[in-house]
């Protein structure tokens, strides 16, 4: 299979697809894809982004208190006046680098928990799969996304969670962030890699799914401790 077979398998026919990634995990050009669609959604978003950060740290009575006047406006100048240098760094070198850094770490916890299951397979395989199942929440997930922030002109109450039904719900408070990290683009994703685990690890897709799932629970409690975590930071 090319990338461009594997790619569109991914959404339109997992099994075999995973099936092939599994037997040649040959990852290195979607990768480089996937990084290329991470600086593009972080370019087009970070405009938007800043804009609301800065709007919040302005109103934030709490936080000028707590850091003092003149720290708290060095912060709001420095937002205000971004280095386009460090922006670029940002874009280009931060943002890709926690990609590739994060789907190096969730590949050894996958490999570990696929370990409970069976004896079978290889971390390269396990790393393979994962790039081709995060196709669908940074490819399609993050078109949506990023459409949704530019009809909305904000990056608040922006999102392709459960939150999504519960507008009223105060952005950044707690509930929002559970309902929010209950993605739907996060879900498929673990769906359609249970396909290459089951491949990888030799086993039926139940026992893939259990895997594919218990990993998606355990990042999903992680994000929402460090994302309330550092709202507190802002309260």
């Amino acid at each position: 299979m090319t990338f461009f077979q594997r790619l569109t398998g991914v959404f339109a026919n997992p099994r075999p697809t995973f099936q092939a990634i599994a037997e040649k995990p040959a990852w290195t050009v979607a990768l480089i894809v996937l990084i290329l669609l991470a600086v593009v959604t972080t370019s087009l978003i970070t405009p938007i982004a800043q804009k609301d950060q800065l709007q919040m740290m302005k109103d934030n009575a709490n936080l000028k208190e707590r850091l003092g006047e003149e720290r708290f406006n060095q912060m709001v100048q420095s937002m205000e006046n971004p280095s386009p240098v460090r922006r670029a760094i940002q874009t280009f070198v931060v943002g890709p680098l926690f990609l590739v850094i994060g789907l190096l770490f969730q590949s050894v916890i996958l490999l570990v928990m696929g370990r409970f299951v069976s004896t079978q397979g290889s971390y390269n395989q396990v790393f393979g799969s994962l790039i081709y199942a995060n196709f669908i929440d940074k490819l399609l997930g993050n078109a949506v996304r990023v459409a949704l922030i530019f009809w909305r002109k904000s990056t608040f109450q922006v999102s392709t969670g459960l939150a999504l039904f519960f507008p009223k719900l105060e952005f950044g408070s707690t509930p929002y962030m559970i309902l929010a990290n209950i993605d739907f683009f996060q879900l498929w994703t673990f769906g359609v890699l249970a396909y290459g685990l089951a491949a990888v690890f030799k086993v039926d897709l139940k026992k893939a799914l259990f895997v594919s799932y218990g990993f998606w629970f355990l990042k999903t409690l992680v994000n929402i401790a460090l994302g309330i975590l550092g709202m507190s930071f802002l309260r």
